[in-house]
């Protein structure tokens, strides 16, 4: 699979799977203080409704998108050395 073996590719699947759920987890909360309802026994910032099923679809959607760039990447050959970056003269 371009230069990468099965364990490789799904570690780091699984990687930006989990970075790409934790800066999609906060869209979209309402907390119970908000929608006026809360539980007893719990804090009012307590997410009312979290649709972590939802979440979890749209964490395999992007995730999926950001792998297959990064495999691109890879199977391009592009490197760090082809990127002009600042440095010392």
């Amino acid at each position: 699979m371009f230069g990468m073996s099965i364990p490789f590719a799904l570690a780091v699947y699984f990687m930006i799977w989990w970075i790409v759920l934790f800066a999609i987890l906060p869209f979209g909360v309402r907390t119970q203080e908000e929608d006026g309802a809360v539980t007893p026994g719990s804090v009012p910032s307590a997410p009312s409704r979290p649709l972590l099923l939802r979440k979890a679809l749209w964490t395999t959607v992007v995730a999926s998108a950001v792998f297959a760039s990064f495999v691109w990447l890879r199977a391009s050959g592009i490197t760090l050395d082809d990127i002009p970056l600042p440095g010392p003269r």
